[in-house]
């Protein structure tokens, strides 16, 4: 079985069908940590492919917020403007989606999806230290998360933590050989909106009965997902931000 790790798609529509298109016949089986909108400008289109494709899913913060689950006030200006044009413009049948969405971790043959750490569903694992912390509450080898828009994550072992490596700015694709007796913390890293300095569609594939992570990376036209948030009247920076990766 093979499953196809997606996170932080934040709703863009052009960064996920390249993923899809780059994907292709690498998986059975589609997951989601979280943040299915917010941010971009395709949140029907996107939420509505997920609710037809996705195997798996668990809720992540700016799908609470913008199914009303969430006070805006602990969200920076720029994204309580988002959330609150994505509250006004989508469908109610995919709003009641979101809400319904379930909290993490959730289990999946054998580890789990979550959003932000298996705490808190909103706190971010970015450093070792984070990824030290939350380990002993670990309740699977291998526990898929989102949420910081990094690609990578943690090897947490008794002796303790280590950083995976990033995929290199001249490759799209990295394999991780899981290592036994060790717990993985595993960012796919963001869909729509990646915050490492490679603005690339970020995603993973996982086959557990061969105890492999691929993480990989896909260029998307930057420039129609930018054109669409500044059509959308959303704020200048979160098209600014797709081309930077950041």
């Amino acid at each position: 079985m093979r499953y196809l790790i997606l996170s932080d798609l934040h709703a863009n529509w052009e960064a996920l069908q390249s993923v899809l298109q780059h994907a292709r016949s690498t998986y059975d089986h589609i997951l989601c940590c979280g943040d299915v909108v917010g941010y971009g400008a395709d949140p029907d289109a996107v939420t509505e492919w997920v609710r037809s494709n996705v195997a798996g899913i668990v809720r992540g913060n700016h799908d609470k917020a913008c199914a009303g689950l969430d006070d805006l006030e602990w969200f920076n200006p720029v994204a309580r403007v988002s959330a609150v044009w994505t509250q006004q413009v989508m469908k109610p049948e995919n709003l009641d989606y979101l809400r319904d969405l379930a909290q993490g971790p959730e289990q999946v043959n054998g580890f789990e999806i979550l959003h932000g750490s298996p705490l808190d569903e909103d706190e971010y694992l970015v450093s070792a230290m984070d990824a030290a912390q939350a380990a002993p509450y670990l309740a699977s080898p291998v526990s898929f998360f989102g949420h910081t828009h990094l690609q990578g994550g943690f090897l947490c072992h008794r002796n303790g933590v280590r950083r995976l490596p990033n995929i290199g700015p001249d490759s799209d694709s990295e394999t991780l050989e899981l290592e036994p007796d060790v717990n993985y913390l595993v960012n796919p890293g963001s869909v729509g909106q990646p915050r490492d300095g490679d603005p690339r569609a970020a995603y993973a594939v996982y086959q557990p009965g061969e105890r492999l992570v691929t993480f990989r990376r896909t260029a998307y036209d930057v420039a129609a997902a930018q054109k669409k948030i500044l059509a959308a009247g959303l704020p200048d920076l979160l098209a600014l931000r797709l081309e930077a990766g950041v």
